[in-house]
């Protein structure tokens, strides 16, 4: 896989090429730098929508102004425009890469805190690669963790967190048609690490607080996030 990122700052972008043993498969990541701090989160977006999406970018910059690196990126499927996921080992494989790119990348900034990542399918598949490889990771951010679909009450999204024991943060909204934050804390109650869940108060599963502002309301998450990674 090869991986072009691209560092985005007020006053700069660049494209950086990382070659790995397939280079027929390619992803994108976006750097999102913080002046200050020491932390920095991998985020991976959702089934539905790239890294480009304004929840993922506004989520990005709220936590870079707070003083965390995040590095976003697509999964192969969504940088080839296809609209299906790929399979399971094909997300958690590309997540990996990036974040092995990233933990370079992260040494030359002082950043020595890693954390990965992200919405909903994204945050999952995290969970996934952190439960089967912890080294090195202070944490996993769940933002919208697909408890359940809908309509999928039998849907198993939870027992592979029977051996995580890296710290767990999941942020979810009260109106999460996917879980509500009860039903998170209850089906993660048997998980052997610290899991913390944090309720969005009348968000949906993409946070979405009838009478707020997006911005305002990803602006308090990324303040949750904030404190629970120190």
């Amino acid at each position: 896989m090869s991986l072009v990122a691209t560092t985005e700052s007020p006053s700069s972008q660049h494209d950086i090429t990382v070659s790995a043993v397939d280079a027929s498969t390619l992803t994108r990541a976006v750097c999102y730098d913080s002046d200050t701090g020491d932390a920095v989160l991998v985020l991976a977006h959702g089934a539905g929508a790239g890294q480009a999406h304004p929840f993922m970018v506004g989520i990005a910059r709220a936590l870079a102004a707070s003083g965390v690196d995040v590095v976003t990126f697509d999964f192969p499927y969504k940088h080839a425009g296809r609209k299906l996921p790929d399979r399971q080992p094909v997300l958690e494989a590309c997540f990996r890469r990036v974040i092995d790119w990233t933990t370079t990348r992260a040494a030359t900034r002082g950043r020595l805190r890693m954390f990965i990542g992200g919405k909903s399918m994204g945050g999952r598949m995290a969970t996934h690669v952190v439960a089967g490889n912890p080294e090195a990771m202070r944490g996993v951010v769940a933002l919208g963790y697909p408890l359940r679909p809908p309509g999928r009450s039998n849907a198993d999204r939870v027992s592979h967190l029977l051996t995580l024991r890296t710290p767990l943060l999941v942020v979810q909204g009260t109106r999460d048609t996917f879980g509500s934050p009860d039903d998170i804390a209850a089906a993660m109650a048997a998980v052997p690490g610290p899991v913390t869940v944090v309720p969005v108060q009348g968000g949906d599963h993409s946070f979405a607080v009838r009478g707020r502002a997006p911005a305002a309301v990803l602006g308090d998450v990324a303040a949750a996030v904030v404190r629970w990674m120190d």
